[in-house]
């Protein structure tokens, strides 16, 4: 069986994967938080493909979310998808620009 790894970089990148993964979750009878909630044996059948089944019985999707900000993580993480994904999944730098001292 097919295994996709899902990667979603950047501000746009996180917009656009967050839309998907609740397309998906909801094809697959998945709910925000991660339960199967469907009612079809079909939504199960190649669940796998996409999602890790986690030992308390969760669907996780098989993602990293990546950005330069921590902004956007948070907003996937506040938004109604946002417990869906494993915390360690979100991948973030702050960088720090120093201030350059102007030389006369």
């Amino acid at each position: 069986m097919r295994e996709i790894v899902h990667i979603q970089a950047g501000q746009c990148g996180n917009q656009i994967g967050t839309k998907f993964w609740e397309v998906i979750s909801d094809e697959h009878g998945i709910d925000p938080a991660g339960g199967y909630v469907g009612d079809s044996a079909l939504q199960l059948e190649r669940i796998n493909v996409y999602y890790n089944e986690s030992s308390s019985q969760k669907y996780v999707p098989r993602a990293a979310l990546v950005d330069l900000e921590p902004g956007t993580m948070d907003s996937v993480r506040s938004g109604p998808f946002g417990q869906l994904f494993r915390p360690d999944n979100f991948i973030f730098a702050h960088l720090h620009r120093g201030t350059e001292e102007k030389q006369e």
